[in-house]
């Protein structure tokens, strides 16, 4: 892979040039990216960076985890508390990939 740096008269490196076969090779890594939720409006990936717990659910949650350290929970809750612990994992998963769409994007801006 052949790579030419453009320099600014201090010599400090501004920018790269590739060939082509190299810059078609990074596009199409960028376009097999999983992770990425290209679907999403910048606004819609903003909204969902910053989302919640529905509060009821959150307040829920508090609550079975303080009953868990009090007392064991009963085979309902502990289903109960797995569910909701499990609908936080999967909201964490979803917030990381719409803060990581946005930092792609910002980077190829």
């Amino acid at each position: 892979m052949q790579v030419q740096y453009v320099t600014n008269e201090k010599g400090q490196r501004t920018g790269v040039l590739l060939d082509i076969e190299a810059y078609q090779q990074l596009i199409s890594h960028k376009l097999a990216d999983t992770e990425l939720l290209t679907e999403m409006s910048r606004p819609e990936l903003e909204a969902l960076a910053d989302s919640q717990l529905a509060p009821a659910s959150q307040a829920r949650l508090n609550l079975l985890l303080a009953q868990h350290q009090e007392r064991e929970l009963t085979e309902a809750a502990t289903i109960e508390l797995d569910e909701l612990l499990a609908q936080v994992d999967q909201l964490t998963i979803l917030k990381t990939r719409a803060r990581y769409t946005l930092a792609q994007m910002a980077i190829t801006k």
